[in-house]
């Protein structure tokens, strides 16, 4: 394999220059780019970067969607020594000052001028700042620079200094400073080398047959490490196509555009996507439902043979041949027909969800990884997969669980540490070891298995310790609830927050003739709240007094990145939750009677 990442992309476009290697959306139709038009792209914004005085270790920030243009600065930076430092398009002027001022970048891509004054105005504070380069319009203040400006600064002799960089990058130099969103609100930067990426390519490579023949439809943003790596990098390895999604709320209509073979995403598209399949089922005529549900059936048996290590028998296999073109053909078809899998990570994956795909012969193949570790280091695969577990351990990465129950790693895809960091670093990566602040368990078939985040662990008053995230995915798994968060540390019982899935609500509402004029009209009426209280108790029937949820509270809207109760890529935040909604746990732990007191919360301002 090469010995950097730009030179990887480069040899991989040596044999197919004009084969498509990105597509992008443009007027209204999509449009294939070549490799050749691609590494020429890579090759003049590493070349004009060198014109602008970058200097090898340089940090050179993004902040821009998914793109050609993402590609070019990325790895137009590392051909010409930089090291790149993504950032989301969605953070705040603090957290962009934050890292900027961390990282020392020195330049800075963006998608076009700063809408929030607040950031023009605290450019002064990043002495290290030399150029924001537009991808799109122009602006007149100091530090300012056009992409038609940009690319014309660079000269030939900048092209044979680029080669001339290119050549000297070793493996072991850092490629990218990816900052940690972080659910607790602190931003880290994670060192990854060359090497780290290359290993991580070099692992998925092994385990998932992706080849030229695939199609990848790109839309967590490439600041998120998964994407990065396994969206972007693996897919270039691999000479599959890119395409791009032209915003998050318009992949369902470009998934039947594109047609896409591999997918991957963070857990809440797909449990969007149930939500959907099972709110159109519940609302079609009964023949459909029985059809449905009967294939689900046939389906969910298919898959436990398989898991069990059986042949499915010869009355399953033609049970499910013909179930499923009947019952699942609409879903195939709105995700564009071709779809061979999805690929899920950055969260755990609910049960119910990955039985549904899996019966509609759509798998999803849950995966496991931190950027600290350059992305997946375990993942379910065709050829061994297990529902519930995040998979089998890719092939450079060892792992032990220490005694407290925290996941250790250790293999080339480790970062070696945090930027600035030398206490964190020390701390986190201990005796070759990383701690990744999971809790887990290894099965005897080398199935891993995430039960929860360390720091999330609920001990309760009464010293049971609870993990939180295994209820959560109970009651996201109803067809009522959208969105769970269960509080009880230090606490007498368990209480939860819950987010309604609306739409399931306001049919059940209206069928039920309850009047309602918006959500707060919902969460608060009595028979929604005796609804909601009848299927939690359902869904906890076989858990232990303790580990109970014995109140909860609906909320008339889900929690959200903008309010900084969810990061980027749709993890809750608990603290900033607990924080928010602080007054409203505080009032379900008031009685201490423990008994049913059940509340709907309105938010006035999301009405």
């Amino acid at each position: 394999m090469a010995q950097t990442v730009p030179l990887m992309v480069f040899s991989k476009g040596e044999s197919s220059p004009t084969k498509p290697a990105l597509r992008q959306k443009v007027d209204g139709r999509y449009q294939d780019i070549s490799w050749q038009d691609m590494i020429d792209k890579i090759k003049n914004f590493g070349a004009a970067l060198l014109a602008l005085g970058l200097t090898p270790g340089d940090r050179v920030a993004i902040m821009a969607p998914n793109g050609p243009n993402w590609v070019a600065a990325d790895l137009g930076a590392m051909a010409a020594g930089g090291v790149t430092v993504p950032i989301y398009q969605t953070e705040t002027v603090e957290n962009l000052v934050e890292i900027l001022k961390d990282s020392g970048s020195r330049f800075l891509f963006v998608q076009s001028v700063f809408s929030d004054q607040g950031v023009l105005d605290r450019l002064d504070q990043l002495p290290d700042l030399k150029t924001v380069i537009l991808f799109y319009g122009q602006e007149d203040q100091k530090h300012f620079m056009s992409i038609d400006d940009f690319l014309a600064s660079a000269k030939d002799r900048h092209a044979e200094q680029l080669q001339q960089t290119l050549s000297a990058r070793q493996g072991s130099d850092m490629a990218t400073l990816v900052y940690t969103s972080g659910t607790t609100g602190q931003h880290k930067g994670v060192i990854l080398t060359h090497d780290n990426i290359l290993s991580s390519v070099k692992d998925a490579v092994e385990v998932f047959d992706i080849g030229p023949d695939d199609v990848c439809l790109s839309f967590l943003p490439l600041s998120h490490v998964f994407e990065r790596v396994d969206g972007y990098y693996l897919m270039l390895h691999q000479k599959a196509i890119i395409a791009y999604a032209e915003s998050i709320d318009t992949v369902p209509l470009n998934l039947a555009e594109v047609k896409p073979t591999v997918v991957i995403s963070v857990p809440r598209l797909y449990e969007k996507m149930y939500e959907r399949v099972l709110e159109q089922v519940n609302t079609s005529s009964w023949l459909k439902k029985q059809i449905f549900f009967g294939a689900l059936e046939i389906g969910q048996a298919f898959t436990s043979a398989v898991m069990a290590g059986h042949s499915p028998s010869i009355f399953l296999r033609c049970a499910a041949a013909i179930a499923r073109p009947v019952a699942f053909a609409r879903l195939r078809q709105r995700l564009g027909g071709c779809l061979r899998y999805f690929i899920s990570g950055g969260a755990p994956l609910t049960r119910e969800v990955a039985e549904l795909f899996f019966a509609a012969d759509i798998p999803i193949y849950e995966g496991y990884g931190l950027t600290e570790s350059t992305s997946g280091i375990a993942a379910n695969t065709p050829a061994h997969f297990r529902i519930g577990t995040v998979g089998q351990l890719f092939p450079s990465t060892r792992a032990r669980i220490a005694g407290d129950g925290e996941i250790l790693l250790k293999g080339p895809t480790m970062s070696t540490g945090y930027w600035n960091r030398p206490e964190q670093t020390r701390e986190t990566f201990s005796g070759g070891w990383l701690k990744t602040g999971d809790i887990g368990e290894i099965d005897e078939d080398g199935f891993l298995k995430i039960t929860d985040r360390k720091k999330d662990l609920i001990i309760t008053a009464g010293g049971e310790n609870i993990a939180p995230q295994e209820l959560e995915h109970r009651f996201k798994g109803n067809r009522y609830l959208s969105n769970a968060i269960i509080f009880g540390d230090q606490k007498p019982f368990l209480t939860a927050l819950l987010v309604p899935n609306f739409d399931a609500l306001e049919k059940y509402a209206r069928q039920h003739r309850i009047n309602f004029l918006n959500h707060c009209d919902l969460v608060t009426h009595p028979v929604v709240l005796s609804l909601y209280r009848r299927h939690v108790d359902r869904m906890q029937q076989d858990l232990p007094s303790f580990n109970k949820v014995k109140r909860f509270t609906l909320l008339s809207r889900d929690f959200s990145s903008e309010r900084g109760e969810m990061t980027p890529t749709l993890k809750l935040k608990r603290r900033n939750v607990a924080s928010n909604f602080e007054s409203v746990i505080a009032s379900m732990y008031r009685d201490r009677d423990h008994g049913v007191h059940d509340s709907g919360f309105c938010i006035v301002d999301d009405e």
